[in-house]
């Protein structure tokens, strides 16, 4: 613990060069005003930002890309409590009681519990990281090839599983995010896989080109089929946020611990994420809180559970991506592109051969709690009047960056074209309700699969068991194909009950 700390006073001396500090302010800023203006995500922001980070050293690129991972779970509450506008999936249970207590004539009230819970949550995502990163990587230590794919596998699948919707429309977008990762020179064996004589195609298919595309251009698409409705935005009166009294606070000290759990669980867990454990607090509040009859009706905790599980999930998800390589949501799989764009694997040696930047990464996340609440606190005005922009000016500023972004890249008009064709490709997704997202991870994660699975058929004379034989590995494999049973079984239980009704009333007698 003695090493962990000097480390991390370390870090915090690195983050004072200016670099790193503009950095963090950047994306703090960035971050927040992502959140707040309408038409973007909080996964878009990040995507769009990844392309500017070539000419950053990587300790820069991952500070700003993290500050706008804080920031941005922080962003999309002044509109859910303010306007009934969510800014991302995760502020929905933010303002079944946010709103309400804003409409009650305490705008005020509700702001000032969504900072404390901020605060809090930003605390321990910050603590959480700095404690279990360090375990998690010894214990990643003992990691053979087998264990790697196994890990990797679990991470595919819990995307998969956990990320809603339908599972064989997820499944289909993460096949097609594997199949664009193999094409290019087989690593194993040299030989050309999919170029179809395309020389450009022999380097591959860029990540970076198939999230800017599929995320930023595709949605730009979506919303001008839609045609760009910004919706009017009324506050109401004089904007500002008032902090609770200690009393206030320490009588909802059940509810802020038992969120605190929830966000740093579904970080670790693959899959899971600021979403999952933004509902999963909320309606743990409903079914054990003091006051859940009141939920609902613009009560404190309904404000404090969703957003201290939202923001404390951001650590949880840095545990693995650091420890493991493996990211568990859409953020951080574009800061794991982060790290590779810069040469960067992240894994269990990184603390030891990177030490001096993992510390510096967990210092800025600690600056930036601070700096996001102070940003939050101060800059309310400023951040509200943004969301009086026209939704088409904002979409060009975002099919803009996605071009620049893409051309800075390689100063190649190839990937331009690739640009155009996954944002395209992200469109369509969107028009037929197929998951982006384990597309993308599918492209991130496919070839160090591939690596791991090729390595341990080699190392172990294609001996396909030793999957499920070494003790480790043999884990992961069963959480893995617990991951993709459990939401089949609950998909044919649905449609089972669905039909239980009608095949009764065909019963004689019935």
């Amino acid at each position: 613990m003695q090493e962990t700390i000097h480390q991390l006073a370390l870090g915090f001396t690195h983050l004072l060069t200016l670099s790193h500090a503009a950095s963090l302010v950047v994306g703090l800023v960035v971050g927040m005003l992502v959140a707040v203006l309408p038409g973007l995500t909080l996964v878009m922001g990040v995507v769009l930002a990844l392309p500017f980070t070539y000419g950053m050293d990587v300790t820069s690129s991952i500070i700003l890309l993290t500050a706008m991972y804080l920031s941005g779970t922080y962003g999309g509450a002044f509109t859910s409590i303010l306007f009934r506008i969510p800014g991302e999936p995760l502020d929905v249970p933010l303002l079944w009681d946010g709103y309400p207590m804003a409409r009650k004539g305490q705008p005020a009230q509700a702001l000032g519990w969504v900072l404390l819970a901020v605060f809090w949550g930003g605390l321990i995502t910050c603590v959480s990281a700095v404690v279990l990163a360090v375990p998690f990587a010894k214990f990643a230590l003992r990691f053979d090839s087998p264990e790697y794919f196994a890990v990797v596998l679990l991470g595919l699948s819990g995307v998969v599983a956990l990320g809603g919707g339908s599972l064989a429309k997820a499944l289909i977008s993460l096949c097609i995010g594997l199949m664009l990762a193999t094409v290019g020179v087989d690593d194993t064996y040299g030989v050309d896989r999919f170029t179809f004589g395309v020389p450009i195609l022999k380097d591959g298919i860029e990540y970076l080109t198939v999230m800017v595309g599929a995320y930023g251009l595709g949605e730009v698409l979506t919303r001008m089929e839609q045609g760009f409705v910004s919706p009017t935005m009324d506050s109401g009166g004089r904007v500002e946020t008032r902090l609770p009294r200690w009393r206030d606070v320490w009588e909802l000290r059940p509810t802020i611990g038992r969120s605190s759990l929830i966000g740093i669980i579904c970080g670790i867990v693959p899959g899971a994420g600021a979403t999952v454990g933004s509902f999963v607090a909320y309606g743990i509040e409903n079914q054990y809180g003091k006051r859940r009859a009141q939920l609902g009706s613009g009560i404190p905790e309904g404000i404090v559970a969703p957003q201290v599980a939202s923001t404390a999930t951001v650590g949880g998800h840095m545990v693995p991506l650091l420890a493991l390589g493996i990211p568990g949501s859409g953020a951080t799989a574009v800061i794991l592109g982060a790290f590779l764009l810069h040469g960067v694997q992240p894994g269990p040696q990184i603390f030891q051969t990177e030490a001096a930047m993992v510390y510096t990464i967990f210092a800025s996340m600690f600056a930036a709690v601070f700096g996001m609440c102070l940003l939050g606190y101060f800059a309310i005005k400023p951040l509200i009047r943004v969301l009086q922009l026209p939704e088409a000016v904002t979409s060009a500023f975002v099919a803009l960056f996605c071009f620049v972004g893409a051309y800075s890249a390689r100063n190649s008009l190839t990937d331009l074209w690739m640009i155009v064709i996954f944002g395209v490709v992200g469109y369509l997704f969107e028009r037929f309700r197929f998951p982006i997202a384990p597309m993308v991870l599918g492209i991130i994660l496919g070839p160090i699969a591939e690596t791991s699975f090729m390595t341990s058929m080699i190392a172990y004379q294609n001996d396909w068991t030793v999957f499920f034989t070494r003790p480790i590995a043999g884990t992961f494999m069963a959480f893995t194909i617990l991951a993709l049973a459990y939401p089949m079984y609950r998909q044919l239980r649905s449609a089972w009950r669905a039909t239980r009704p009608a095949t009764r009333r065909l019963q004689p007698g019935k």
